[in-house]
């Protein structure tokens, strides 16, 4: 008998071998990647935490935008006038002058000079109560409120006020705003700095679950090759198992976030009007990531469980290439 004809008796010998042993293996419809395993269930926990912190990280980047948005419509809408006591003037003919100059420019919508009181009270956070405050060169405010979509022009009334009140300075508080808008952008880029190692973390760890799947499962895989299956069809099978994984853990750690975060919400109505809850509600509003906020967590539950799905089929199409 020469070689060749040694060689294909051998190759039809492993076809009948693995045929018999299809022809053995149960009818049943069972899945290549067994669906309760312990690295499934650690799977299903990491891919939950990622997703818990990724949520929760845009939704803390959401009500700080959303409050930094409400402080500079609130800022921008008002500007503050300045009137320091000197020893030679009287301070309160140099607050009716004041509100005067500020009355008489154009775009100013209501001119209202907080009284001595008033000005005390401000200052009660930080210096408490109780102090005399007659002896202390503690400027007097005067709060110009800007009407809806006007624009003053505060260069002609910072010389007009120059002129006639050299006491008196204006405040636009555009540093405040500047301010506000570089913390906005901060928040927004940390977000998508830790939505970013989410992402990443999630990718390591379905490589290293896909590849312990596969050692795991490689005897089934190589009679699945020799019974003529496909390298899609087997791909699809982990993909398919992986994509599940990912949606649960997704759904877990996502709607964990959501529960949360209404929970926040409802909290923030009950304690309205307690110190502590103005305290917040001056900080993040309403404490309410809105409908859009829900939606991106949703998004990020449906981005998860793809990149899950989608890594382990890759990593299976390399790892059958690396084989063959």
């Amino acid at each position: 008998m020469s070689t060749s004809d040694a060689t294909a008796d051998r190759g039809q010998s492993r076809e009948r071998d693995a045929a018999s042993l299809a022809e053995d293996l149960p009818r049943s419809e069972t899945p290549i990647v067994p669906r309760s395993t312990i690295s499934g269930h650690a799977l299903v926990a990491v891919v939950a935490i990622m997703t818990f912190l990724a949520s929760l990280t845009t939704g803390a980047v959401m009500l700080v935008r959303a409050a930094a948005n409400e402080w500079q419509a609130e800022v921008a809408r008002e500007v503050t006038i300045q009137v320091r006591p000197a020893a030679d003037r009287d301070i309160e003919a140099d607050i009716a002058k004041a509100a005067a100059v500020a009355r008489a420019a154009s775009g100013v919508a209501e001119v209202r000079p907080y009284s001595k009181e008033e000005g005390a009270r401000l200052l009660e956070p930080w210096l408490g109560t109780g102090l005399q405050l007659d002896d202390l060169p503690v400027p007097r405010i005067v709060v110009v409120r800007i009407a809806s979509g006007a624009v003053p022009d505060f260069a002609q009334v910072r010389q007009t006020l120059g002129e006639q009140v050299p006491a008196a300075s204006l405040d636009d508080h555009r540093g405040f705003v500047d301010r506000m808008r570089a913390m906005s952008g901060a928040a927004l880029a940390g977000g998508l700095g830790v939505l970013l190692l989410v992402l990443v973390a999630t990718v390591l760890s379905v490589t290293f679950a896909t590849r312990a799947a596969m050692a795991t499962n490689r005897p089934v895989i190589e009679v699945l090759h020799l019974i003529g299956a496909k390298d899609g069809f087997i791909a699809s099978h982990f993909q398919r198992h992986f994509l599940q994984l990912g949606l649960k853990g997704g759904l877990i750690g996502g709607g964990s976030a959501m529960a949360l975060f209404a929970l926040g919400e409802l909290a923030s109505g009950w304690f309205s009007g307690a110190a502590g809850g103005d305290q917040l509600t001056a900080l993040f509003g309403s404490f309410s990531i809105g409908v859009l906020g829900y939606v991106a967590v949703l998004l990020q539950i449906g981005l998860i469980a793809y990149v899950t799905a989608t890594t382990s089929r890759r990593i299976v199409n390399r790892t059958i290439a690396t084989v063959h």
